[in-house]
């Protein structure tokens, strides 16, 4: 049987759940149990039809233009961005472990039920419990992520 990997995963949002509101950007790492790199992800994902951006979100957004411009940036629609994410998981070698918070759960799995129609992952894991849970945080280019890795240590 092939080993596991972890998938770290890192998401930026518009609002607190998904449907009303949108998944902005999906960045993963891929790593061995032990902690070693295989690759990763990233993608800007249009916010999805009829959607809204939620009132606190905005507020929070405003005090980050540059980096909501940022998430704008070569945006791919929803479900080609969803479909490339689960191939690429799909495509690793050794069975993919899901690392991430409850609300990057809740967001990456709705997508891919809702566009794929399927959940790529053998299992879940909350990144307290692997190795390297901050991996797909260090690959985000929003300098917010970047403040609150340093301040993290």
């Amino acid at each position: 049987m092939p080993p596991e990997l972890h998938v770290t995963t890192h998401i930026h949002t518009d609002g607190p759940i998904p449907g009303p509101h949108s998944l902005l950007t999906l960045t993963a790492a891929a790593h061995t149990a032990a902690g070693v790199p295989i690759g990763t992800f990233t993608v800007n994902l249009r916010e999805l039809p009829g959607a809204t951006l939620h009132p606190a979100s905005l507020q929070d957004w405003r005090t980050k233009a540059e980096e909501w411009l940022s998430t704008r940036r070569a945006s791919k629609p929803p479900a080609l961005a969803t479909i490339a994410f689960t191939r690429w998981v799909s495509r690793l070698p050794g069975r993919p472990v899901f690392v991430a918070e409850p609300e990057a759960y809740l967001f990456v799995y709705w997508y891919a039920q809702r566009f794929t129609d399927g959940w790529p992952f053998v299992g879940t894991l909350p990144p307290e419990a692997v190795a390297d849970r901050s991996a797909a945080a260090r690959s985000c280019t929003l300098a917010s992520c970047r403040a609150q890795l340093a301040t993290a240590g």
